[in-house]
């Protein structure tokens, strides 16, 4: 009893030193965070005068719907905008980034017992950086990672503490999950596919969530949040709080984009990039760290079921416009994606014909 006691000791202590959010481990970037000189983020190059398209859904579901469908096509076709009057409550939004921070805000010894690297994992983890086997530098980042759908049987995985957790989180699962059909439903349209057709053809697709916790960094000059990758999903719908960090490649150059009240960013995903033949593109974007706060940001991911089969849609190919990307099966995508790691657009390349 007593040496399976230590092992776990030793482990607990071993993941915690691992996790950037212990509270110390911070204070220091050990030499793993630290970039090469050629990949570091120049910040005075960033643009601030450029923006991102944001679409009110307000009357989505009414009269002006053709209206608001053209206008998300024209923002899928750079991959990358933001929506407010979306219909998720604001009292919804506010407590579930309210417990996310009171999750990382907790003794680390209650977090750590979630410690996994394995990508692998189908439920609930603990894990930093991206993939913390494989990335050769790491990310300045923890996040919390969990299944959301069908929720009645992954809830029972998630955290036990904070107390309220699975209450608030469950709500905004139920919320993003009503949210994120509407939108596959409208991009459908916007492809002029028939409005289930994404939602058809990605079999009992899943919805993961994110909780990404970037602590302030003593020198953000040397590291990065998130690498520069598009999303393996269908779409992201993501929660960014209210400290900037989140960064777009858009018209050959990074834009910021600042935090908007109340409002959810959107980006494609590779595997609607795909679907679309390439007329709708999956959206470069990356994580940048301050030295001021602490950023929080809470990405929903939209994926296939790992057996539902991904190809152009037959409308999207003729004689003139030929099949891009050759078909597959989700899960070889997904296993090539956490392979290779945060690497721009790279894993795409992987299925052209």
């Amino acid at each position: 009893m007593s040496s399976a006691m230590d092992a776990q000791t030793q482990q607990l202590s071993s993941s915690i030193e691992k996790l950037i959010s212990s509270g110390t481990n911070n204070l220091n970037i050990r030499d793993r965070y630290i970039l090469p000189p050629h990949e570091r983020v120049q910040m005075s190059q960033i643009s601030c005068s450029e923006t991102i398209p944001v679409i009110d859904l307000k009357d989505l579901d009414g009269p002006n719907r053709t209206t608001l469908v053209h206008q998300i096509r024209l923002a899928c076709e750079d991959g990358f905008f933001q929506i407010v009057n979306h219909g998720v409550p604001e009292n919804v939004m506010k407590s579930m980034m309210g417990i996310a921070k009171e999750f990382f805000e907790m003794p680390v010894e209650d977090r750590a017992c979630l410690y996994s690297e394995d990508v692998n994992q189908p439920v609930t983890r603990l894990s930093p950086s991206f993939n913390f086997r494989k990335d050769k530098v790491l990310n300045w980042v923890d996040y919390l990672t969990h299944s959301c759908h069908p929720l009645e049987e992954v809830i029972g995985s998630w955290p036990k503490k904070p107390a309220a957790y699975r209450d608030i989180a469950g709500n905004y699962a139920r919320e993003m999950r009503a949210l994120i059909l509407r939108l596959l439903a409208a991009i459908s349209e916007a492809l002029g596919l028939d409005s289930d057709y994404l939602n058809r053809i990605l079999g009992k697709h899943s919805q993961l969530m994110n909780i990404n916790y970037y602590p302030s960094c003593p020198n953000p000059d040397l590291t990065i949040g998130a690498a520069n990758h598009s999303d393996a999903s269908v779409i992201t719908v993501l929660m960014q709080g209210d400290v900037s960090g989140l960064q777009v490649f858009k018209n050959g150059k990074w834009v910021s984009v600042e935090p908007l009240a109340n409002a959810f960013v959107v980006n494609l995903g590779d595997q609607l990039q795909v679907v679309s033949n390439g007329k709708f593109r999956s959206a470069e974007h990356r994580a940048v760290t301050n030295m001021q706060s602490t950023r929080i940001s809470i990405p929903t991911f939209c994926n296939p079921a790992e057996d539902a089969f991904i190809a152009p849609a037959t409308s999207m190919v003729d004689e003139h416009q030929p099949a891009v990307y050759r078909g597959y099966k989700f899960e070889e995508f997904s296993g090539a994606f956490w392979n290779q790691g945060l690497k721009g657009k790279s894993v795409l390349d992987l299925f052209k014909i």
